[in-house]
């Protein structure tokens, strides 16, 4: 009887709570990402006012980058550790490593020790939503897991409108955002050790799990999926960091009035968060690939339309139902991974999905700014995304039909083999 990956105490829970305490669990770790990621955006108005640790326009550009580069190299590394190690062990890791060295970042004395505080705490932010996404589609059977998926990614949302009500709440001391990102995060690893059990089907079953190369996901039949995955996580995330960045001030420059171009920032995330609901019920019944397809093309329309002056309650309905397709469909895509790739290398798919998908939250804001800078925001900015959202549509596309519903050879456990699952016993 092996116990190391056992969740000590757990064995005491009542087998119906192991799925609960895993889903909201998840949850909790997708909203400390959220919380963590915007609490850097919030925190820089304060920083550069005051001038902390000598950090100015420049500075200020190099940390914010080098976060994003962190949270890549975190994504595309955690899956090859939780596929050896176990789903617990990366999502644990993970969490210890972000909200150490985001306590560390108020006391940074310069840009350097900042900039380096928070590649490394980004490292494990990265970390923190393959492993997450990865752990709560073991726990769900196969038909419900693009819901699972979009609902678990609702977190992100909620963990950044708590990190701009703080904001607010304790301006302009920006320290607090990141004491209590860190702390928070901190307080949530018991709960985490006690009620995660580890989920990855081999390791429950054998306690060892086959070293598979990163270059199985590029083998038979996963090559076109793999690749067609990065371009589509590619493409959504460049979507969505490039209008959560930009999108006030170029509708301003579009003529329309400050409020009212924040109020489009706040409706495009409102949005966001009904798509992330509805595009996971509608993936699941339609087939998440189907489904993907369907949100890139809306979103791709939707995005055109943006391009052209209207009225402003037609405005706000248009950006609202952009939000609604730009957000969710990339998450479409972590989902489809989660039902397509068998556990040997499910993890790993999506760290790497998940991590190449960040460099397009490098570019698109970079993009954006450049056609800002040149005065081309409008409405060259929203023809510049209607391409990136019709070439996720071709990449979707080329995947081949019909691999989703392959036969799963590790369907999530029954109410019996979960009170396996959380008392941590092997056969």
């Amino acid at each position: 009887m092996a116990t190391s990956s056992r969740a000590p105490g757990a064995a005491t829970a009542r087998p119906a709570d192991a799925t609960s305490w895993i889903r909201a669990l998840c949850w909790v770790t997708v909203t400390l990402e959220g919380f963590d990621i915007v609490a850097l955006s919030a925190a820089l108005p304060s920083i550069l006012a005051s001038k902390q640790a000598g950090i100015g326009p420049a500075a200020a550009t190099f940390v914010t980058t080098i976060s994003l580069v962190g949270i890549m190299v975190g994504a595309i590394a955690v899956g090859p550790v939780a596929d050896r190690r176990g789903r617990r062990f990366a999502l644990l890791s993970s969490i210890a490593l972000f909200s150490v060295f985001t306590l560390f970042v108020p006391w940074a004395p310069n840009a350097a020790v900042f900039g380096l505080l928070r590649f490394i705490a980004g490292i494990g932010l990265g970390a923190c939503m393959p492993a997450a996404l990865t752990m709560m589609s073991e726990v769900t059977p196969t038909v419900r897991r693009a819901r699972a998926t979009t609902l678990t990614m609702t977190g992100y949302h909620v963990g950044a409108v708590l990190t701009s009500l703080l904001a607010i709440f304790v301006a302009p001391d920006w320290h607090w955002l990141f004491i209590v990102g860190g702390v928070v995060g901190l307080l949530s690893l018991p709960v985490m050790w006690f009620k995660l059990p580890e989920t990855n089907p081999i390791l429950v079953a054998s306690e060892r799990a086959p070293k598979v190369p990163i270059s199985d996901v590029l083998k038979k039949p996963f090559a076109v999926v793999s690749v067609a995955s990065w371009v589509a996580s590619f493409m959504g995330l460049l979507l969505v960091y490039g209008l959560n960045s930009w999108l006030p001030t170029i509708m301003k420059a579009a003529g329309y009035p400050l409020g009212t171009s924040l109020t489009m920032l706040l409706l495009l995330n409102l949005g966001g968060v009904v798509g992330l609901v509805v595009s996971g019920i509608v993936g699941d019944a339609r087939g998440i690939r189907n489904s993907a397809i369907a949100w890139f093309v809306g979103a791709t329309i939707l995005l055109g339309l943006l391009s052209i002056r209207m009225p402003t309650l037609l405005l706000n309905a248009a950006v609202f139902l952009t939000g609604l397709f730009v957000f969710s469909a990339q998450v479409l895509i972590y989902a489809y991974i989660t039902r397509v790739y068998p556990a040997t290398v499910r993890g790993t798919a999506l760290g790497l999905a998940s991590g190449i998908g960040r460099a397009g939250s490098i570019v698109g804001p970079a993009v954006t700014g450049g056609l800002v800078t040149a005065g081309l925001g409008y409405p060259w900015g929203f023809y510049f995304f209607c391409a990136v959202a019709l070439l996720a549509v071709v990449a979707m596309v080329a995947v081949p039909r019909g691999m989703e519903s392959r036969t799963d050879d590790d369907e999530p456990p029954t109410s019996a083999s979960s009170a396996d699952l959380l008392q941590g016993q092997h056969a």
